[in-house]
C-alpha cells in the first residue's frame, strides 16, 4: 500500500486508524502506515502486536514520544529495541520499557536505578526483573 493508496482510502471514508490497529492487517500495509503523517495512525501501528520487528525498530526513533511509548508497550517489540528505548529521554517511554517482559536483563538493571521513581517501581513489578543480576 502506497501513500497514494492510503490517501485514497481516507478520501473514500475508510478508517485508517482501524487498519493500523487491526492485528489482521497485512504487514506490508502496517509498514506503509508506519510513516503516515498522522501521529495517531503511527501510534496504532506501534501498538499493533502484528507489526513487524523492523517497523517497530523504525518507530522507536519517532519524534513523538507517544509513538515511542507505544513501541515500548508492545509485547512484540524486539529486546534490542527495548534496550535502546531504555535510554530514551522521555520518562514515559522508560516506564513502559520497565514493565515489558521482553526487556533484556541488563536494561532492567539499568532502569532499576533510573532517576524517575515510577520507572524504578515498574522495574520492581516486572516478573522478568526477578532474575536480573
Amino acid at each position: 500500500m502506497t501513500s497514494e493508496a492510503i490517501a485514497e482510502a481516507r478520501r473514500i471514508g475508510l478508517d485508517v486508524e482501524w487498519l493500523a490497529a487491526n492485528p489482521s492487517t497485512p504487514t506490508e500495509v502496517l509498514a506503509a502506515l508506519a510513516s503516515d503523517a498522522d501521529v495517531e495512525v503511527r501510534r496504532w501501528v506501534a501498538a499493533n502486536p502484528s507489526t513487524p520487528p523492523e517497523v517497530l525498530a523504525e518507530l522507536a526513533g519517532d519524534a513523538d514520544a507517544r509513538v515511542r511509548r507505544d513501541v515500548a508497550f508492545n509485547p512484540a517489540t524486539p529486546p534490542e529495541v527495548l534496550a535502546e528505548l531504555a535510554g530514551d529521554a522521555d520518562a514515559g517511554v522508560r516506564r513502559w520499557v520497565a514493565i515489558n517482559r521482553s526487556t533484556p536483563p541488563q536494561a532492567l538493571a539499568d532502569l532499576a536505578s533510573d532517576e524517575d521513581v515510577w520507572v524504578r517501581r515498574r522495574v520492581a513489578s516486572n516478573p522478568s526483573a526477578r532474575s536480573t543480576p
